[in-house]
């Protein structure tokens, strides 16, 4: 196999934000291509973003968005391990970057665990209704199906990121993770539209 350019380690190291040599070890690995070496790569982040999800992010950051002349307004806590990730441009830019989202998004949960069973058996049987008359069994597979979508738009970690919809928030919180080393975590959030409940 021919040798890898530095042109392309770099174009990579570009795509990824990951190190010279990590970049050039996953050219070699891909013989080359550079989308397989990107696969590569982004598998790795997200194998020690894992790894680093398990410990304690106690810093970090509040941080509030006001939008359109001050009709809906965000809160959100974003926490990482160390003051010195929370000072840093990448981290306070991926913050700033949630808010955004979640004053255009207008997610409801953070996860699906947080979603009221209540609202949920309630979701299964208008998605019910709507497929009725058709047999048991596929009724069963068409509204597990559209529970799961559902369910995938209003819960943040589950959205499409508005930047970037090809990548959900909690890939982008992984390649965060990846990017900076340490755990990070979006512990809560609230959006407030004017005039919301009010009869």
């Amino acid at each position: 196999m021919s040798e890898i350019s530095a042109n392309l380690v770099k174009e990579l190291r570009e795509k990824t934000n990951a190190g010279m040599m990590d970049c050039k070890k996953a050219l070699t690995e891909a013989g080359g291509d550079l989308s397989a070496a990107e696969e590569i790569l982004r598998k790795k982040g997200i194998a020690s973003a894992g790894k680093k999800a398990s410990r304690a992010a106690k810093e970090g950051t509040v941080a509030s968005y006001i939008h359109l002349a001050g009709k809906v307004g965000v809160l959100v806590e974003v926490n990482c391990e160390t003051d010195f990730v929370a000072k840093n441009d990448i981290f306070r830019e991926f913050v700033k970057d949630i808010t955004l989202h979640i004053a255009a998004a207008h997610p409801l949960f953070l996860t699906r665990e947080q979603v009221s069973p209540d609202l949920i058996a309630r979701e299964r049987d208008i998605a019910a209704a709507q497929v009725e008359g058709k047999p048991a069994n596929i009724v069963e597979k068409i509204v597990d199906g559209k529970i799961d979508k559902y369910l995938g738009t209003i819960c943040l970690m589950e959205q499409p990121f508005i930047k970037n919809p090809d990548v959900l928030v909690k890939d982008l919180v992984s390649s965060k993770i990846a990017e900076l080393g340490e755990n990070i975590v979006i512990r809560r959030f609230t959006r407030y539209t004017l005039g919301e409940d009010l009869a």
